[in-house]
Order: structure tokens, then C-alpha cells, then sequence
């Protein structure tokens, strides 16, 4: 299919509005998102259709005023008062960051006389509520929520932040040091080409996650590989599955997003990649096939409702005291914690497992980044088009900021994306048993900094992981198909994958 760009956002609003309405099945509107050229990544995927995602493990505790730093607070009293009695607009998906948001907004009022009207919405509805913007140029939404896979999408419709402040110096927050970003955060979710079209939002990562006292039980040290990894499962399986403990539990749902996080982790985590250089499936290769028949041998010994969860499922099989080992996302940690938490601090994080090999980035296809750990995330953006674009500059500053970014950690634990924020005293102070428990941060950072992997970046893929392939694999975990052959079910992927991007032009 082709498209001017006029018809391209035409037909994205279309669909994501007749999928809103229950016009059209989800499937039918991620495939005619990936025509054209729209994806979703990660958690996003999730939020479909709900107002709530797995985001939902937060036990977030309400985050108390420690005050901008003078030359801040002067700056933004004096640079928002000029702009008194204006309201801006921003439209997100229920993200930990705008959750703790909405708890704090008032307080910019407060400071600046600026309103600001926070509107959460299901993702397809913030992504159809963009396109209308920019296809019309509106300005209705003054700031923009971007998931990672829609930035180059929506790069010539943002303001340039680093120029932007260079630009204004008046309009400039004293101290708010670009510089501070994690960059593999400003890399992966706020440039597209080497220029910024936002500011990293947040960012869900893969992290192991261990339960000390039952590995101090049996003897057992924190694994680091995979093979001790799957012996420490099968250990503790053995003798613990009397007692309705597993080694481990997976989120290895048929047909589920969650699945191909798993799937893809597993591949990478063995030395192989989802695409080759020349575009080609290439999870049918040895190493491959290798991770995938490693997780068929896992789940043998995981709890039996992993072949039936998502996400969810997951974090309830943990923080209901039913497992003992998990590699996934490091936003589940802060629950584990949570007052009404029956394993409130059994749990301990450590750094994910190292890959067996790792294959090198130059010899994958569509921006696929194999690592140890599967990431997610946002950016935030200043749109071309407002008709407010100062007074959201001010707003988007604030938000993310040094201080207002720590107080929105301390709300919940979860990941920042300043390297000063996990740096901040008051973020190492609650790196204990608690609420909203930071306990996971140091982890985290070093995750980030060291060992993040990225999905394949392409219009069909969001189709790919969303379907075809938990599917087929779906059919291979629970026998309905391929008798248990890892190789024949990633040839019948392969054959699937190659014949659909062939006929999409890209082979």
C-alpha cells in the first residue's frame, strides 16, 4: 500500500478510531498500523484498549515537596508568571511517570499561573489524538507522548528541545544539563538521526530478580548464566514443588506480546538475532533455535500457569510467594515490596544473565540490538504546532527536571532516566525494605548503561511480535502443533516472516 502523507494519517486516525469503537478486531488494527508504518513497543501493547497496562504494579506512595533548587524556583516563578491564566495540554497512556503526575501538576500551578489538563487515555487514542494534531497542525495537544517506536513518525512534527533551549536562554531552566540522560535513553527513545525530537520519559528494562531465602535454602549462589540459571530452577522445582514453589515463572502466553519479550531475550541471550543482516528471519539459525529450545526445557520447570500468563500473571506468581527466580521487568520490583505484599523483602535484584555469545549489531537487520536486557520506553516532545509553545517549554522542563524526575522516583521506585536521579541521596535512602522501595535502582542504572537490547525497529514488525510469532511459538509450547520441534516451528516463522516482508517490498 502507499501513502501521501495527507492519506497515510487520515487512514492511522481511521483505524485507530474504529478500533477504539470496536469497529475493528486488535488484529486488524496493528496490521493496518504496520502498513503504515506505526508500531508499538513494549507495554504499550498492553495498554490497548485499557486505561490500565502491567504499569499497574506501582504501590505508588504520594511524593512529598523538597522545592527546586533557589536559582530553579526563582526562574520558573519569574519565566511562568509571564504566561499566567494559559492552559497546555498533554495526553499520555497510564505510564508510572504520568501517574506520579498527576499528583504533582498542581504544584507547577501553583509556581506559574499555568494550568495543565493531563489527559490518560488508552494508546491508540493518544496516538490518534497526535495524528489529528499534526495532520492539522491544531496545536490541541501541546506536548507529546511518544513511544520509542513512533519518533522517527513523528520527528518533523517536534521541536528540537537541545536547540530550543540554546535558542531561548530566557526561557532556559537554570542547571537542567542534557548532559544528565542516560544515553542509551536519549540514543533509543529521543533522537532520530542523531537530533532530539524529545526527552527520555521512562524506561521498563529486563532484570533478575531472585528470592534470597529459598536460594540460601538449598545452597544455591545467584546465577549469572544460563545454564545456572536453568540448574537453579530445576533445584529448586525439585525440592520446593511439594510445597507449591517453582523454580521460576514465565509469561509464555499463546498469541501474547508477552511470549516474544521472553522468545526474543532467550535468542539473544544464546548468541542469536530475530533478523540477519540481509533482512532475513534468522531465529531458524543454531543459536536461535539453541534459545528457544532452552526456554521449551525452562518451562518444564516453571509454574504451571506460566503457559497461560502474561506480564501480570508473572509479577502475581511472584509476589503471591510461588516462585523463586524471574528475568523480566525491573517495574515489578517496587510491588514486591508493597505493604500488602505476602514476600515483602524476600525478593533481591541482580544484573541480568550474561549471553552465552552475543551477535554483533552490524550483523542484524532493521536496528535490532541483541543484549542482555530487553527494553522498553517513551520520550516526551514540545510540538511544532502549539499555539502555547512557552509556557509547555517551561511545563516540560519542570517536569523533567533534576528534582521533579527524583520525586517522581521516590513516588514509586521506578527507573528514572537522569543519571543523577539514581544518584540522588534521597533515592539511595529508600534502597531499603519499603514502599516504593529503590532497593533495584543500582541494578537498573548499570542495565541501562551496559546491557540494553532493542527489538527490531520496522513498520510489519509490530504485526510479527504481536502475532505471527507468540503464535506459531505458542502452538510449540503447549504441543498443538510442531511435536515439539524448535527447528521446524522457527522454519514455519521463517517461511511465514520472509515470504510477508517479501511481498511488503523489504527483501
Amino acid at each position: 500500500m502507499s501513502f501521501k502523507d495527507h492519506d497515510q494519517r487520515t487512514f492511522i486516525i481511521d483505524s485507530a478510531n474504529a478500533y477504539s469503537s470496536q469497529r475493528i478486531s486488535k488484529r486488524e488494527f496493528l496490521r493496518r498500523m504496520g502498513l503504515a508504518g506505526i508500531g508499538f513497543s513494549l507495554f504499550g501493547l498492553a495498554s490497548l484498549g485499557s486505561r490500565r497496562g502491567p504499569r499497574s504494579f506501582g504501590f505508588a506512595e504520594p511524593a512529598h515537596a523538597e522545592g527546586l533548587p533557589d536559582d530553579q524556583a526563582k526562574w520558573l516563578q519569574e519565566a511562568g508568571s509571564k504566561y499566567r491564566g494559559t492552559k497546555i495540554r498533554f495526553t499520555s497512556e497510564a505510564t508510572p511517570p504520568t501517574l506520579v503526575l498527576t499528583q504533582l501538576k498542581e504544584e507547577f500551578t501553583q509556581a506559574t499561573g499555568i494550568e495543565v489538563e493531563l489527559e490518560i487515555l488508552p494508546l491508540e487514542q493518544v496516538l490518534a489524538k497526535l495524528m489529528q494534531d499534526v495532520q492539522g497542525r491544531l496545536g490541541s495537544n501541546d506536548l507529546y507522548y511518544l513511544d520509542q517506536s513512533w519518533i522517527a513518525a513523528f520527528a518533523q512534527d517536534t521541536v528540537d528541545p537541545m536547540q530550543y533551549y540554546k535558542d531561548n536562554p530566557e526561557l532556559a531552566m537554570p542547571d537542567f544539563d542534557f548532559g544528565d540522560f542516560c544515553r542509551p535513553l536519549v540514543e533509543g527513545v529521543a533522537q532520530v538521526n542523531g537530533n532530539w525530537i524529545g526527552i527520555p520519559y521512562d524506561i521498563p528494562i529486563f532484570i533478575l530478580m531472585y528470592r534470597k531465602d529459598l536460594l540460601d535454602k538449598h545452597g544455591i549462589w545467584v546465577p549469572t548464566t544460563y545454564s545456572e540459571f536453568t540448574n537453579a530452577v530445576k533445584a529448586i522445582t525439585g525440592a520446593e514443588k511439594a510445597n507449591g514453589i517453582f523454580g521460576t515463572g514465565l509469561q509464555a502466553k499463546s498469541g501474547h506480546y508477552s511470549l516474544e519479550c521472553d522468545w526474543s531475550q532467550a535468542v539473544w541471550g544464546h548468541g542469536g538475532s530475530i533478523f540477519a543482516r540481509d533482512k532475513k528471519f534468522s531465529a531458524n539459525d543454531h543459536q536461535g533455535v539453541v534459545g528457544l529450545q532452552w526456554y521449551q526445557e525452562l518451562l518444564k520447570y516453571a509454574a504451571p500457569s506460566s503457559i497461560d500468563s502474561t506480564w501480570d500473571g508473572q509479577f502475581q506468581m511472584m509476589v503471591s510467594g510461588q516462585v523463586a527466580l524471574v528475568q523480566s521487568w525491573d517495574e515489578f520490583f517496587p510491588g514486591l515490596d508493597a505493604d500488602d505484599s505476602k514476600v515483602r523483602g524476600l525478593w533481591d535484584p541482580a544484573k541480568p544473565l550474561t549471553p552465552v555469545a552475543l551477535r554483533p549489531t552490524a550483523d542484524c537487520g532493521f536496528n535490532e540490538k541483541p543484549n542482555a536486557a530487553h527494553q522498553g520506553g517513551s520520550s516526551i516532545a514540545l510540538s511544532k504546532y502549539s499555539r502555547n509553545r512557552e509556557a509547555a517549554w517551561i511545563f516540560m522542563q519542570w517536569r523533567t527536571c533534576k528534582e521533579i524526575m527524583t520525586r517522581c522516583t521516590l513516588a514509586g521506585g521506578f527507573a528514572p532516566t537522569r543519571n543523577s536521579c539514581f544518584e540522588d541521596p534521597r533515592v539511595k535512602a529508600k534502597a531499603k525494605v519499603m514502599a516504593g522501595t529503590t532497593r533495584h535502582l543500582e541494578i537498573v542504572k548499570w542495565t541501562i548503561n551496559n546491557v540494553i537490547a532493542t527489538e527490531p525497529h520496522f513498520a510489519q514488525w509490530i504485526g510479527y511480535s504481536t502475532n505471527e510469532l507468540p503464535t506459531e511459538i505458542g502452538k510449540l509450547l503447549t504441543g498443538e502443533d510442531y511435536g515439539g520441534d524448535a527447528k521446524k516451528c522457527m522454519d514455519a516463522v521463517a517461511s511465514i516472516i520472509d515470504t510477508k516482508n517479501k511481498e511488503a517490498g523489504l527483501l
